[in-house]
């Protein structure tokens, strides 16, 4: 089969083109992507398929932080199901957070992970290794490094100094990044319990910010001393956001991420529903502000979901009761799209470089090339509103603040390594 996307943009080149995609080799296993101008040997056979669309392709997207909850809770997500949802979401690589059972802290349980996605992941899917076994002991990091792509205690907060500053140790001698969950347990329900005005008016305990950004604070200063690649995991605080700025002015190897809720909603926008529960909370105004001016000046390195689908059931409970987390890889382009782009608060270029070439460069992840037989890269409608609607989902997670928003980008196609892994055509 062969697709013409007529009068295409291809991120990066000026003008418009018509883009062929060649899918007549068998199997699928050859794409082979060019304009009008290729030199090359194209004979394409079987049915064709032309879009008129105003069509937009862009390379892979890439997500550092996600929860595809296989082995241990594939009720809520699996490797196959995750993976199909983030190539629906354009992503052709993503980060898989330890949360899971058996907890991927020494080689063994790790395997339990990979041999999962060697078999069942559609795009590339790379796991973390956890920095500790139990919050106090180390992981066995040096086993676990040449598979993991950096280590992570994601969900909690390393709460003991000493202990970080180990795993920084170890994690620069291994060449590798320590992802940081901030989180001071001493702080989360201290004395700014009620930490935002929901929280406060409807007498719901919030996370405090200074929970966040105290442990910030604190980590900087250990990387100062150890020198060790340090990045901060969904980062939502004004306080931290400048923590982030003021690091890397000193010269210090530390990076940010934020995610697509926390640009575009704050807890102005809550609702007593668990679609709305997620850890960090939605803070501030003025927080949100913060996180605004953070990815226009390069503070915030990138945009990653946090992609943490749920039972119904887990989610049913409202604010004080449901289990933290939202689905966001299906949904993280149009939203931000929408939002930001369209609305001139950044460019089309910024938001592809906050989704896919600044997390790919830091975290060293290598999603191939955007043109040619082994091309990586997604293909995005952006004319025509629709309507977000999670029973669409290939996530098996439908926890998404965002059912029922118009928003504007419908992934069309992803295409990863050659191969097509997304098609709604």
């Amino acid at each position: 089969m062969r697709f013409t996307f007529k009068n295409a943009y291809v991120y990066g080149v000026a003008e418009k083109t018509d883009v062929v995609i060649d899918t007549s080799a068998k199997n699928v296993t050859n794409v082979s992507v060019f304009s009008d101008n290729f030199s090359g040997n194209f004979s394409p056979v079987g049915e064709e398929f032309s879009v008129s669309k105003k069509c937009v392709i862009f390379p892979g997207f890439v997500d550092v932080h996600v929860h595809l909850r296989e082995p241990g809770f594939s009720y809520k997500e699996t490797v196959k199901s995750g993976s199909e949802a983030a190539a629906a979401g354009g992503y052709v690589a993503v980060c898989s957070m330890p949360n899971l059972n058996p907890s991927p802290y020494s080689a063994e349980n790790l395997k339990a992970q990979t041999d999962i996605i060697d078999r069942d992941a559609v795009i590339k899917v790379i796991p973390y290794g956890r920095i500790t076994r139990d919050g106090q002991t180390l992981s066995d990091m040096e086993e676990m490094a040449r598979s993991v792509v950096a280590f992570s205690d994601d969900g909690v907060g390393v709460q003991t100094a000493s202990v970080m500053r180990k795993a920084m140790i170890e994690a620069k001698r291994l060449g590798k990044i320590i992802a940081a969950h901030c989180e001071d347990d001493a702080l989360r329900n201290g004395g700014a319990i009620h930490d935002g005005k929901y929280a406060k008016e409807h007498n719901i305990a919030g996370i405090s910010s200074e929970s966040e950004w105290k442990q910030i604070e604190r980590d900087i200063d250990l990387v100062r001393e150890t020198l060790c690649a340090y990045h901060v995991c969904h980062i939502s605080t004004k306080e931290g956001v400048d923590l982030i700025r003021r690091a890397k002015a000193e010269g210090l190897n530390v990076s940010c991420e934020t995610g697509p809720h926390y640009l575009v909603m704050d807890e102005n926008d809550l609702i007593d529903h668990g679609n709305f529960k997620m850890n960090p909370p939605l803070r501030s105004s003025e927080d949100r502000e913060a996180l605004i001016e953070g990815i226009r000046d390069g503070t915030i390195d990138m945009i990653a979901t946090d992609h943490a689908p749920h039972s119904e059931e887990e989610k049913s409970k409202g604010l004080a009761g449901s289990l933290m987390g939202i689905v966001g890889l299906e949904t993280a382009f149009p939203v931000l799209y929408t939002e930001l782009v369209r609305k001139g608060v950044i460019s089309l270029e910024k938001l592809v470089e906050l989704l896919s070439e600044a997390p790919a460069k830091r975290f060293d992840i290598d999603t191939g090339e955007m043109l040619g037989e082994k091309a990586s890269f997604t293909v995005f409608e952006i004319e025509d509103e629709y309507e977000i609607n999670p029973e669409d989902f290939k996530s098996m997670g439908k926890n998404t603040p965002f059912g029922g928003k118009k928003v504007f980008g419908k992934c069309l196609m992803t295409v990863y390594d050659g191969k097509i892994v997304h098609n709604a055509l």
